[in-house]
C-alpha cells in the first residue's frame, strides 16, 4: 500500500513514506520517527540522527523543532499507534486481550490451545513470543511496541488465523500501544504490587489495567473478570456500568466457580460449577492458579464461541507454558519446578500451590531484579520464609544495581536464608539438599534466557541449569 505525509497524518505534503519508528537506529530514507518523550529516555534527543539516517518527518509532542516536517500532537504515542494500523491493517477477527498482575501468559496460552481444540485457527503473544499452527516466534516486551503489535496481527490474519489471544501490560495500556487494536474480548486476572518503578502507586496501576475495559472493549462486549480481589470486583461494577456483557469466573466467580480441588502428583482434579451444571476435569497441571488460569481461558473460549462440551473436555489435555511451573524433572522421588513468579502474591501464590503436591520440604531459590521496584524485596524474603521450608536467596537480573545489596535487601524479609550469590550455585545447592518427598522451586526468571548483569545480557537458563544437574 502506498503512504503519503498527506494520507498517513493529513499534511498538506505528497512525499512518499515508507514505514515508521520509534527507534532512530531503524531509520532509513524514506521513513518517520516518532520522537517520543519517556520515562528514561526522550525520543527528541535522536532527531538529528533520524534525519542524518533519512527521516522525512517526525512525530513528536508540540514544540518540537526539526529540519524536515513535524507532526505535532500533544498525545504522540496515540497518534503511533494508529500509524502504525494503517501501514499494516488487517487483524483476525477473534481478538482477546487479557490484562492482569498473574497469569496472562498462561491464560492466554490455554485460551490458544482450546480454540485449537475446538477447530479454529489460533494464536497466542505476549512474554512468551508469538505461537500459532505455523510455529513460535520470540518477542521482546509483553505488549510489544505498537509498531511490533501490528506486524504481528497483520501477519497473524495473513497466515489466516481467526482467533488470537494477546496479553495486555499497563505499559502498554498506558502508553497507548493497542489504542488501534479491535480488541472484541478482554479478560482481567488480578491486581497485585508490580512494577512500582513504573506506576507512582497502585491507583495509577489499576487504572491503567482497567482502560482495556473502559476505552478499548467495545460497550455490550463481553469481558470474563476473575473476582477473587477486591480490584476484579470492582471491575466486575465498572464493566456493568458500561453495559458489557460480564462472565465472572473463579473461587468466588457467579458464572463459573472452582467448587472443589483435589491435588495429585501430577495434576488436580477440578470441581466446576459452569454456569449452573457441575463438571469434573482433571487438569493435567500442578498449582491453584493454574486452575484459575485454566477457568479464566474457559471463560473466554465460552464468550468466543466455543461449546461448553468441547472447551471443558480441552482442559483435560492443557499443557503448562515455558517457565510458569514448569517441571524441569524429578530426583529420586523429589520434583524440581521452575517459575516466573517475580512479586510477593507471585511468591505466595506460587509456595501455595506446590505445597498440597509435596508431603517432605519445599526449597526455594530466588532473588530479585535491580533497577525495579525496590519495595517489594523484603516481603518477598517474608512470603518465602513462611510458606517454604528452606530458602536459598540469590540474584536475578541485577542490572545496574549492586548484587549484593539486592539481596541484603531480600534477606531482611528471611534471615534464616541462605545466600548463594552465583545463581547456578544456588540451583545446584537446591537440588543437593532435596529428599525423596521433598520439591525444590526455581522462582523469578521461568522461561528467560539470560542474566542482566551491568547492561550486558549473560546466556542462562534456570531451566536448562536444572535440567543439566539433575541428568
Amino acid at each position: 500500500m502506498y503512504h503519503t505525509l498527506r494520507s498517513l497524518f493529513g499534511l498538506d505534503d505528497d512525499t512518499a513514506v515508507v514505514g515508521l519508528s520509534a527507534d532512530s537506529r531503524q531509520i532509513t530514507t524514506g521513513m518517520v520517527f516518532a520522537a517520543l518523550p519517556g520515562t528514561v529516555m526522550d525520543g527528541r534527543d535522536y532527531i538529528p540522527q533520524a534525519i542524518a539516517n533519512g527521516a522525512v518527518a517526525i512525530l513528536s509532542v508540540p514544540g518540537t523543532r526539526a529540519d524536515v516536517p513535524v507532526i505535532a500532537d500533544s498525545n504522540p504515542r496515540l497518534v503511533y499507534a494508529k500509524t502504525a494500523a494503517k501501514i499494516y491493517p488487517g487483524q483476525p477477527k477473534t481478538l482477546v486481550a487479557m490484562t492482569g498482575t498473574n497469569g496472562k501468559s498462561s491464560t492466554v496460552d490455554f485460551l490458544r490451545q482450546i480454540w485449537a481444540h475446538a477447530g479454529y485457527n489460533a494464536a497466542c503473544f505476549g512474554t512468551l513470543g508469538v505461537t500459532s499452527s505455523s510455529g513460535y516466534k520470540p518477542m521482546t516486551h509483553t505488549t510489544p511496541d505498537a509498531l511490533a503489535l501490528h506486524q504481528t496481527l497483520a501477519s497473524l490474519a495473513h497466515e489466516g488465523v481467526t482467533h488470537v489471544a494477546m496479553e495486555a501490560s499497563s505499559h502498554g495500556l498506558k502508553q497507548h500501544r493497542m489504542d488501534a487494536v479491535n480488541v472484541t474480548v478482554s479478560g482481567f486476572s488480578n491486581l497485585t504490587q508490580d512494577h512500582f518503578d513504573y506506576h507512582p502507586n497502585l491507583q495509577d496501576y489499576f487504572t491503567s489495567k482497567a482502560r482495556l475495559f473502559i476505552d478499548l472493549t467495545p460497550r455490550g462486549a463481553p469481558v470474563v473478570i476473575n473476582t477473587n480481589d477486591k480490584f476484579g470486583q470492582h471491575l466486575v461494577e465498572v464493566c456493568q456500568g458500561l453495559g458489557q456483557d460480564v462472565l465472572q469466573v473463579g473461587w468466588t466467580g457467579e458464572d463459573i466457580r472452582i467448587d472443589e480441588v483435589m491435588p495429585h502428583a501430577a495434576g488436580q482434579k477440578l470441581t466446576l460449577i459452569v454456569q449452573g451444571a457441575r463438571h469434573v476435569v482433571d487438569l493435567p497441571l500442578a498449582g491453584e492458579f493454574q486452575a484459575l488460569n485454566a477457568v479464566a481461558a474457559l471463560g473466554l473460549a465460552l464468550k468466543t464461541g466455543v461449546d461448553v462440551g468441547v472447551a471443558i473436555d480441552a482442559l483435560g489435555n492443557l499443557k503448562g507454558v515455558a517457565g510458569r511451573l514448569e517441571l524441569a524433572g524429578v530426583k529420586d522421588g523429589a520434583s524440581v519446578y521452575v517459575d516466573f513468579a517475580h512479586t510477593e502474591d507471585g511468591l505466595d501464590k506460587l509456595l501455595r500451590s506446590v505445597r498440597p503436591h509435596t508431603e517432605g520440604d519445599i526449597v526455594i531459590v530466588f532473588g530479585c531484579g535491580g533497577d525495579r521496584d525496590p519495595d517489594k524485596r523484603a516481603k518477598m524474603g517474608a512470603a518465602a520464609a513462611k510458606l517454604a521450608d528452606q530458602v536459598i536467596v540469590t540474584d536475578d537480573n541485577p542490572r545496574t544495581e549492586d548484587a549484593a545489596s539486592i539481596r541484603k535487601a531480600v534477606l531482611i524479609g528471611c534471615p534464616e536464608a541462605t545466600e548463594i550469590g552465583d545463581r547456578a550455585d544456588a540451583i545446584a545447592e537446591g537440588i543437593a539438599r532435596l529428599g525423596p518427598q521433598d520439591c525444590l522451586v526455581i522462582a523469578g526468571k521461568g522461561h528467560e534466557q539470560g542474566q542482566i548483569v551491568g547492561n550486558k545480557v549473560i546466556p542462562f537458563s534456570d531451566i536448562d541449569i536444572a535440567r543439566g544437574l539433575l541428568s
